[in-house]
């Protein structure tokens, strides 16, 4: 199968390619370079030997996006790519749903014109909101509550897959919900190095490490948790990347919507205590105020898709912290 990937030059769409190929699949990349680097191309091919056929292409260029689909001949897409920061979704919240909400629109739209019938997505445990538990299972509601525009257009997003299932019933589409990756692949070559200034905990303990940021701030010590901070579900990348694999191997006409986590939450201050025990020396913290619309704990329910797919997770937080660490050694200014 030939799979074109957005945004397979990031963080989780660059593991997930080098899964793809690793499993036979030919893969080829379309991505705006937006946040990520050229240099991810070469690590690609360390790892796979093969250097996927690359297009430097914005979702916002209808005309450039469909000259990529009329000489691929993909069978299907894995759709990653997307504005992505929290707090800038919010500030900016117009630019978040043309380029996520209209982008997609234009890839469907190139999809439907050449053929192709088969998507998963990548989108986020955001959708479903505050739904008042702690343990998030696939048939709770969304589009509720959503404290951003980022969370919102992955929302849109789903509700757009779902009616066009609704209307094409040849249509195949996987939603894959998650909260946190973290990690780095093994070999300490792949790993999360966003351009500018990251806005998620991992990049910014990174750059901690190197000096770049004198200290972290952990938003808030007097959360109902048992050490006071916040409690999320971290999921190594790897094991995100193989869920994705996953997917488009079981994937079926109509709509699937998955769950992609550990099914257990750690606290910022054991993220914290892992690093530390993994690099061998104290990380520099401050408690901070809590930031608006941040819930004490919650975490994925991957029932559904160990049942169903036969995803579970194998890598540990300790194992996202050793790999982080081993990127580092080989970025030691990886957050630039």
């Amino acid at each position: 199968m030939r799979i074109l990937v957005t945004g397979g030059t990031g963080y989780i769409g660059s593991h997930t390619v080098v899964e793809l190929i690793n499993a036979g699949y030919e893969v080829e990349i379309l991505d705006n370079l937006f946040n990520s680097k050229m240099e991810v191309l070469d690590v690609i091919k360390e790892l796979t030997d093969t250097k996927p056929v690359f297009h430097q292409v914005d979702l916002l260029d209808a005309d450039k996006m469909n000259e990529v689909f009329a000489a691929g001949n993909f069978d299907a897409v894995v759709h990653f790519a997307g504005l992505k920061a929290v707090g800038e979704s919010v500030e900016q919240p117009l630019r978040y749903y043309e380029n996520n909400v209209v982008g997609t629109v234009n890839l469907l739209k190139a999809m439907r014109a050449h053929g192709v019938s088969k998507i998963v997505f990548s989108s986020s445990a955001t959708v479903y909101g505050d739904p008042g538990v702690v343990s998030y299972t696939e048939d709770l509601p969304t589009g509720q509550n959503i404290p951003s525009p980022y969370g919102k257009t992955k929302y849109m997003i789903e509700e757009i897959l779902k009616d066009i299932c609704a209307a094409d019933a040849e249509f195949s589409a996987v939603l894959l919900r998650y909260f946190n990756p973290v990690g780095a692949h093994a070999s300490g070559l792949l790993g999360e190095n966003p351009n500018g200034r990251p806005n998620n905990l991992m990049p910014i303990v990174m750059k901690v490490a190197t000096g770049e940021i004198a200290e972290l701030s952990v938003y808030g010590n007097d959360y109902d948790t048992p050490d006071g901070t916040c409690i999320r579900d971290y999921i190594h990348v790897v094991d995100l990347a193989r869920g994705h694999l996953l997917a488009l191997s079981h994937i079926q006409p109509g709509i699937a919507i998955y769950n992609l986590g550990s099914g257990k939450g750690t606290s910022v201050l054991e993220m914290v205590a892992a690093f530390e025990k993994a690099r061998g020396q104290k990380l520099p913290f401050k408690f901070a105020p809590r930031r608006a619309g941040d819930l004490a704990e919650f975490y994925a329910n991957p029932t559904k898709a160990e049942a169903e797919l036969g995803f579970k997770t194998e890598l540990t937080i300790d194992d996202a912290m050793k790999d982080t660490l081993r990127y580092l050694e080989n970025h030691p200014r990886s957050a630039e």
